[in-house]
């Protein structure tokens, strides 16, 4: 097998699915993973480190990057890992199992590289930064590759959007939260009553994309 015919392979939906690169279809899965499928504020996964990690723009900003590496790397790896061992093996039942191993040593990387890189950020991240392995929002995004048949590039494209669409959410949350520091509220809802608030407002108005049809 050829360069070319391997690029079609990885491009092409596993079984046959699809011939080659398809711009719409990319675009529609960007979109719908940014906006009609928010993974915080549409499917939910991810709260954890939404809410904790949006106090500050900066650490916001930093953990956005760090899942979206993750995100890419992971559903590389667990493409190739499924498709390319799992399956031809019969051990597609290890698949959960097998993602979250190497979800676990892609977060030990950024780890590692924050820390000689960028000290202020990784004490900033704290105990979220090692919970990116937990995260329901990675493990969510390989499992999706998986049962939706992506192609290779569309995993990664896929994981790179919803990663985007992550980072979002945290932003918005952030900057909604640092102006609500400067307003006076209710003693009963300082912290996180009105950071889930504020968040079920924001989900609120992500689901004016659903109507899209994308």
């Amino acid at each position: 097998m050829n360069a070319a015919m391997l690029l079609s392979a990885l491009l092409s939906a596993p079984g046959g699915e699809g011939s080659g690169f398809d711009i719409g279809r990319m675009m529609a899965i960007i979109f719908a993973a940014i906006f009609v499928n928010n993974f915080v504020l549409s499917r939910f996964l991810g709260i954890c480190p939404f809410i904790g990690v949006s106090k500050q723009l900066d650490s916001a900003i930093g953990m956005g990057a760090a899942v979206i590496f993750v995100l890419a790397m992971a559903a590389l790896g667990t493409w190739v890992v499924y498709y390319l061992l799992l399956v031809p093996m019969g051990l597609g039942y290890l698949s959960t199992i097998a993602f979250i191993l190497i979800i676990a040593a892609l977060v030990q990387l950024v780890e590692m590289i924050l820390l000689k890189y960028s000290p202020g950020l990784y004490r900033a991240l704290g105990i979220y930064l090692p919970l990116i392995t937990t995260n329901c929002a990675v493990l969510g995004v390989s499992v999706l590759n998986i049962g939706e048949r992506y192609s290779l590039g569309e995993s990664v494209v896929h994981a790179i959007a919803a990663g985007i669409g992550f980072t979002l959410a945290l932003i918005l949350m952030a900057g909604l939260r640092q102006k609500i520091e400067m307003t006076d509220i209710p003693p009963s809802l300082e912290g996180k009553p009105i950071a889930f608030i504020i968040a079920g407002t924001m989900s609120i108005a992500f689901l004016g994309f659903a109507g899209m049809g994308v």
